[in-house]
């Protein structure tokens, strides 16, 4: 005669089945249907986007990173970075592009700070782009919510097609013509605005001759 378990033992049983099948079901199976599906349509994308260069992965362009001068010198104190004019310049981050400090200056609009610092900017990249302040476009100044965003204005970008034409020797209308064919609309066409993927534009400017 089979014996028959006291309640208890029996839900406790029922809930152990439940949570062995969710684990095999979501833990399991789900993640590697997932994963199956999408390296096989989208590896690109579910391997981080990354940009290789020789067979090297070079940089993700879904996370934004500077493209400074080398330190004069390397061991010593922290030293500010200089901005390397041979490449397209990403707009200001506030964590520096560190993955690990993601985030935003959380200064309002009026504080007086943050005015300061964009006023400070604005000339910086006149001078450096060779460009009145006025035609200094917004994003050139002011930093993204995360920090990490890998895009710029069309305007920034064309801005500073004169100066990587000077540094590099190169026509400018290449470099106009590269910055026209990295320019992406808006998302589903009517979200966003249109918008140049900077590690994208760089990765390619470098075998523009």
């Amino acid at each position: 005669m089979r014996a028959i378990l006291p309640p208890v033992l029996q839900h406790h049983l029922v809930a152990l089945r439940m949570l062995l099948a969710c684990t095999v079901i979501t833990g399991v199976a789900y993640p590697l249907l997932v994963t199956v599906v999408a390296q096989a349509g989208l590896s690109h994308q579910a391997n981080g986007s990354l940009l290789t260069t020789n067979g090297t992965s070079v940089a993700s362009s879904l996370i934004g990173q500077n493209f400074a001068l080398p330190t004069k010198n390397p061991h010593g104190a922290q030293e500010p970075l200089r901005p390397d004019p041979k490449w397209f310049q990403p707009r200001p981050s506030a964590g520096g592009y560190d993955p690990l400090n993601s985030g935003a200056s959380n200064l309002g609009p009026n504080n007086p700070a943050l005015i300061k610092t964009i006023k400070s900017r604005r000339a910086a990249v006149a001078a450096f782009d060779g460009v009145p302040s006025s035609s200094v476009p917004a994003d050139a100044v002011t930093a993204s919510g995360s920090g990490l965003d890998p895009a710029i204005s069309p305007a920034y970008a064309y801005e500073q097609a004169g100066r990587i034409a000077r540094a590099r020797h190169v026509d400018p209308a290449k470099v106009r013509a590269l910055i026209a064919q990295h320019v992406q609309g808006r998302v589903l066409g009517f979200l966003g605005q249109k918008r140049v993927n900077v590690i994208e534009l760089n990765h390619d400017l470098a075998r523009l001759t």
